[in-house]
């Protein structure tokens, strides 16, 4: 194969073109999808104890933090519209060997992803068909979404709108009850979620639930893995990041406030279900069974489409060579989908079966700081530095906003667990191993496509 300047290869090697079907409002749904409109009701109880009941206040917080690294991405995927997301942001930004590291520290949050929530989907099933095991609900998770994605992007893109209809039919139903329950007492005092209890610690305690609540909000830079299959990828990428990123984070804290509305008590038996005691109240028996319904819906969905997205990072890298392009790089001729890397990402989901909870929600937060912090520094480096934009537009743009997201996702990583840090450490230094090996030893760059060409 041809070999490139400074180890870059040409585009031309690549076997296939992806379908360009995705338009703004398919991309909006997949992030959606991702982000699971219901996973407020994952972390309710935690955050809420953590804050004193002030759950609204500490997603107002996390958004206003998530949105400056949205921005980011929204312009890294305007200057280099391919799939790969903070994998292409890095390397075109700081060269090949930085750009495989961001891929490679990226692939935690990707790669787990799915199996987090097939564990949840075995988890909420069995217990309503507790003669079926949790094992077997994962299999048919795994088999039904490795289908359709292999089917296609379109299949997958009508999927989302079956999934988010749903969860936005319960969202509709949950606040329907909610106001009836409200109607029904004799005061309620709109500023509780906003005050709460004042015992938990004042701004240290909101803080500490705020970098809780960034894994919510996991999903808008799975968008920019789709550039490939947007039909205007330059235009539509940042305007579904940004809405993406707004309408959930509003839709997060008008639910965190109405339910603290509904269940005013910061205090739970049982903080993990905690979300349960919540919609039950609302609307007793019926409502909750229609909220698990929901929650296992939103499940498979995020499932669908995070296999989507690390099948195309993945791609990216095989493409470039920097994994065997043969089995990576491949593109189905009829489906136009990478068929084998979404095998391959489906059988290392099959260790879901073995892996805990809080294992795999380790590896996934270290994976997506790293790609957010990455991605911040790329768009200084790029356009900053590189490009020299200059002027005072340019330097708020380009240096200051860039800054304070890095700042924040700095501060987001103080957060993380001794096992977060391990893990993600341990993952790192793995990658460190297979670039010197490709590089042979770190004496050339590692190969990356010539998106000139």
């Amino acid at each position: 194969m041809k070999q490139v300047q400074q180890g870059v290869r040409s585009a031309a090697e690549a076997p296939a073109q992806m379908n360009r079907v995705l338009g703004l409002p398919n991309l909006v749904l997949f992030g959606m999808v991702y982000m699971v409109p219901l996973t407020i009701f994952s972390t309710y109880g935690i955050v809420t104890e953590i804050t004193g009941g002030r759950l609204p206040v500490a997603y107002a917080i996390t958004l206003v933090a998530m949105l400056f690294t949205a921005r980011s991405y929204g312009l890294m995927s305007q200057a280099f519209p391919v799939g790969g997301s903070a994998y292409v942001y890095t390397q075109r930004s700081f060269g090949s060997n930085i750009g495989f590291m961001a891929g490679w520290a990226l692939l935690l949050d990707y790669l787990f992803l799915p199996m987090i929530n097939y564990l949840l989907l075995g988890i909420y099933l069995n217990e309503f068909f507790p003669a079926i095991p949790p094992w077997a609900f994962m299999l048919a998770g795994m088999v039904l979404v490795t289908v359709l994605n292999i089917v296609g992007i379109v299949s997958v893109a009508r999927t989302n709108i079956v999934i988010i209809g749903f969860q936005f039919l319960f969202i509709i139903l949950f606040v329907g009850f909610s106001i009836a329950y409200l109607r029904g007492q004799a005061t309620v005092d709109l500023f509780a979620p906003l005050r709460g209890s004042g015992e938990a610690g004042g701004f240290a305690s909101l803080a500490a639930g705020a970098a809780i609540l960034c894994l919510s909000f996991l999903g808008f830079d799975s968008i920019t893995t789709f550039a490939e299959e947007a039909r205007n990828p330059k235009r539509d990428l940042p305007r579904a990041i940004l809405l993406t990123t707004l309408i959930c984070g509003f839709l997060f804290v008008a639910l965190a406030y109405l339910s603290h509305l509904v269940y005013p008590s910061h205090e739970f038996a049982n903080a993990d279900s905690a979300s349960i005691d919540v919609v039950f109240t609302a609307g007793g028996q019926f409502l909750s069974i229609f909220f698990t319904a929901g929650f296992i819906c939103g499940a498979m969905g995020s499932a669908l489409v995070s296999q989507s997205s690390v099948s195309r990072i993945l791609y990216s890298m095989g493409r470039d060579g920097v994994l065997p392009r043969r089995v990576f790089g491949y593109l189905h001729p009829r489906f136009k989908t990478p068929t084998f890397v979404i095998i391959i990402v489906s059988l290392i989901s099959l260790t879901a079966l073995f892996a805990s909870l809080e294992m795999v929600s380790a590896m996934i937060s270290f994976g997506a700081l790293v790609a957010f912090s990455a991605v911040n520094l790329a768009v200084i480096k790029y356009f900053f530095l590189a490009h020299r934009q200059r002027g005072m537009a340019a330097t708020v743009n380009y240096l200051v906003l860039p800054l304070i997201g890095l700042a924040l996702t700095i501060w987001l990583w103080t957060s993380l667990s001794a096992l977060s840090l391990v893990i993600g450490l341990a993952w790192i230094g793995l990658g460190l191993v297979y670039l010197a090996y490709v590089t042979g030893g770190f004496k050339r760059k590692a190969p990356m496509l010539d998106l000139a060409d």
